[in-house]
Formats: structure tokens, sequence, C-alpha cells
């Protein structure tokens, strides 16, 4: 059974991105927080580039996440800062986005297809559910929309980095979550050079 997770880097202040986002500085200037993941040759594997230092455990996990993940939900603002970056057919597999723009379905070469969602975090879950055909459901961002998802408490399980740096402001993951919605239990914590991985359950109260 398909569960709903969200995989997600964060700085030690607890931001997912900086200040003055926009589809030019996508993370607003807060692009090392991943320098962990630059690093890996499975990202860069699974952006269809070229690149990485080496292949470990950090790798090992960028692959698990993306095999485990059957489709995806995000939101608008998301969408609109990656579109103009993402390579053809990246995510392999149904992206249900988040928005109040009525828009056909963007068919990619390959086995990517975004669609356009107008009613809700439901609806978008609905048919990603369906699209997953038994594989999980990744929550991909932004913030808010990751927020939306633990709110309703709709989140079986997530994944964050932790990297070594502070941010100092711009957009948290965890602001203005219920407090209340869930037992929380640590199931994974896995060192690494750049960032600390941490994997939590979530089961709903």
């Amino acid at each position: 059974m398909s569960k709903i997770i969200f995989d997600s880097g964060i700085s030690l202040d607890g931001f997912l991105a900086g200040d003055n986002r926009s589809p030019a500085n996508p993370m607003g200037n807060a692009q090392a927080i991943h320098n962990w993941m630059f690093k890996q040759k499975a990202f860069w594997k699974h952006i269809n580039m070229e690149g990485g230092e080496e292949y470990g455990v950090d790798s090992k996990l960028i692959d698990d996440v993306f095999a485990r993940t059957g489709s995806y939900i995000m939101g608008k603002r998301m969408f609109e800062e990656g579109e103009v970056h993402w390579a053809e057919d990246l995510y392999k597999a149904d992206v249900y986005v988040l928005t109040h723009e009525k828009r056909e379905p963007w068919v990619q070469k390959g086995t990517t297809t975004f669609y356009f969602i107008n009613d809700g975090i439901q609806s978008a879950l609905e048919k990603a559910r369906q699209s997953a055909k038994g594989k999980d459901i990744r929550i991909q961002g932004g913030a808010n929309t990751i927020q939306q998802f633990l709110n309703a408490g709709l989140i079986d399980e997530f994944f964050i980095h932790i990297a070594p740096l502070f941010v100092g402001s711009g957009i948290r993951l965890f602001d203005g979550i219920d407090k209340n919605k869930y037992d929380i239990q640590i199931v994974e914590v896995i060192p690494s050079e750049l960032t600390t991985h941490l994997r939590y359950k979530l089961t709903r109260k």
C-alpha cells in the first residue's frame, strides 16, 4: 500500500529555502543545503546529467527514494521555479501540481506527465494514488504544500537532511504545523560528511 512521504533538505535553523526565490534563483540563495546531494553520482543520474564525485551511502539513499516513489505532488510555485530548468522526463512518473490555473496536462517524452489540479490536496492525492500503483506518493514541495499535507494528517513518513549551516531567513519547513496531530518516531539516523539524514514515522493521534 502506498505511503505518503516527503524528503527534504533543511538548514540547522530549519529553513527549506532562503529569501528572494524565483525561477532564476529557485532556492533563494540557500543552495548549500543540498551540497551533500550535488556530490552524489546518483543525484546527477536521476536528473539525466553526468556529474558527482562518489557513489556511497548518500547515493543509495537518493536511489532508494526514487525507486520507492510512484507519483509526485507539488505546489505551483515549485513547479514554476523548476519548469524552466528541469530536463525532459525528470520525474519519470505522474506529477500533480496544485494550482488555480486551468491548464491541459503537460505530457513529456518518456514517462513524465504533469497534471494541474484545481480542487485541492485530497483530489490530487486520490489521483496520485491511482498513478502510484502501490508505490509511495512523494510530496515534493515546496514548504507550503508539505505543511498542508502534514496539517491534514496525511503524512506517513519523512526524511529530512540537516545541513550544517545557518540560512538566517527565508522559508521554514515546519512553520505553522499542528503539534498535536501525530505521534512521531525516529526510525533511522545516518551521519554523513555534509548532512545528517533523519527518517521519521508518523502515526496520527
